[in-house]
């Protein structure tokens, strides 16, 4: 669901109570997407329009990252050899595993879903949960590597993004590195290093803004490691530059605003999808409204013009942005929660997989591929967990499972299966099902880790999933870990 504004702060240019207004149960219209079933509406003018600018974000120079790496470059200039990368694209982890003999880390295989939860000791803070909305801050995220390992990345304090290597025991090699970075979105990992997505600090200008108080105005990045953790590469997705700042028209950027986001791979190119701020010129003033945005960057960090499946704005208003690579049809699916009729929708045209109410508890969860053709996707509404299996457009099959969660988390879970996860308590509990037939497999397992609405688990070669979770202490983080299934 959407959470309530920061408090003690004005709506800037837009009395859009996007996040507001739907935890207060009320939706909005936006008059570049169409009408939904309320009369709640942005403070724009009836005959003002979203501009399709059709130009490719830049590079922003002056949000280059510090590291430990040495100084950043502002460009691909810096990347290093063009194949980097897994080397067979559009390969899933398992598939690649089993073709190259890598991702054994010799983690038990049982007959039903086991867990093992192990506190990696960090040496450095993290941030905390706060209040789990769609504007706080995301703490932690994990990357499965092809080799059976992980990257384990955090958000610390003082602006700095923290990347860790994990072995197969899940526990912490080497020294970690750093990144500028003052939110983490996402984390992905290949052969030869990953990729990490994270927010930095941006300008507004001087707007001017129809209305409000100037908030930050930030810019997202895709920041590219190697296997030591050290920089290759940064691309901002957003487009703000040293000629457009946030409050100018046509900008994309990162407000105060739901901005968070998710990383896909189709071997070669990396995908970002996540929440952004648009600004549209307004008479003589600006609008801000919310929607999202997907780029795609190319393994020697050049943004991918004319990508078929990026696009400039696909939902609004919009929450909860899960992308997915489809090797069998070579396109990266995404899907988003929307109060544009209040459903679970593809963006870019828009295309209803499931329709919701606009109450303030629509929620998506994952995405993930169906065994044969097409993917599955949870939701919840009223705190009822939903799957999704669609192809494109319309789901084909529901099933209403007897899981009650405001934050359903959906994985892929090793050949022909997938992971529903759910806080239960104190703890999480998942469920295996069928991800041919949707149908349960074994019995329902709890683990002994907090939830967190918006994290995510991440699968991996093996068959196993992990998750991380709030550590014992401010400067730990729990691995849950889901044991293969035979």
């Amino acid at each position: 669901m959407r959470a309530a504004a920061p408090p003690a702060r004005k709506l800037i240019a837009v009395t859009v109570a996007v996040v507001a207004a739907l935890a207060a149960g009320a939706c909005s219209t936006d008059t570049d997407t169409g009408t939904d079933t309320t009369g709640a509406t942005d403070q724009v003018a009836a005959n003002s329009s979203l501009p399709a600018t059709g130009t490719t974000p830049s590079l922003n120079p002056s949000a280059a990252p510090t590291t430990s790496a040495g100084p950043a470059s502002a460009g691909p200039a810096s990347a290093g050899p063009a194949s980097a990368g897994p080397k067979s694209p559009g390969a899933t982890a398992a598939e690649t595993a089993k073709a190259t003999g890598t991702g054994s880390c010799g983690r038990a295989v049982s007959s039903s879903p086991a867990a093992k939860v192990t506190e990696v000791k960090l040496g450095s803070t993290v941030t905390g949960y706060a209040g789990e909305g769609d504007t706080d801050k995301l703490p932690m995220a994990v990357a499965a590597r092809p080799d059976g390992g992980s990257w384990l990345a955090w958000l610390g304090t003082g602006g700095k993004v923290y990347l860790g290597k994990l072995d197969c025991s899940d526990k912490l090699v080497g020294t970690p590195t750093s990144f500028t970075g003052i939110d983490l979105q996402d984390v992905q990992a290949d052969a030869t290093g990953g990729v990490l997505l994270l927010t930095r600090k941006g300008n507004c200008g001087s707007g001017p803004l129809c209305g409000g108080e100037s908030s930050p105005c930030n810019t997202m990045h895709m920041v590219r490691f190697d296997t030591s953790g050290k920089l290759v590469w940064d691309r901002q997705v957003t487009n703000l530059s040293d000629s457009r700042d946030g409050y100018d028209d046509g900008a994309r950027f990162v407000w105060w605003y739901q901005h968070h986001g998710r990383l896909a791979t189709d071997g070669k190119n990396y995908a970002a999808y996540f929440g952004v701020a648009i600004t549209v010129k307004n008479g003589s003033c600006v609008d801000v409204h919310e929607g999202d945005r997907m780029q795609v960057v190319s393994s020697g960090g050049s943004l991918v013009s004319g990508h078929k499946d990026a696009f400039e704005v696909g939902c609004s208003h919009a929450w909860t942005s899960r992308i997915v690579w489809d090797p069998r049809t070579k396109h990266f699916v995404t899907v988003c929660a929307t109060d544009n009729d209040c459903r679970i929708a593809q963006p870019n045209p828009y295309r209803t997989v499931a329709a919701g109410t606009c109450d303030g508890t629509l929620f998506g969860g994952d995405l993930v591929l169906a065994k044969s053709k097409g993917y599955w996707t949870a939701w919840s509404q009223g705190g009822k967990v939903r799957l999704e299996h669609f192809s494109t457009g319309k789901a084909d099959t529901t099933i209403k499972t007897s899981v009650s969660s405001a934050h359903p988390h959906l994985v892929s879970y090793g050949t022909g299966r997938m992971l529903l996860a759910t806080g239960s308590g104190s703890g999480m509990a998942v469920q295996a099902y069928d991800s041919g037939t949707g149908k349960t497999v074994g019995g329902k397992l709890t683990v002994a880790v907090k939830d967190h609405n918006y994290q995510a688990f991440k699968a991996y070669p093996d068959g196993s999933a992990a998750y991380p979770a709030a550590g014992s202490t401010s400067s730990s983080i729990k691995i849950a870990r889901i044991l293969p299934l035979s």
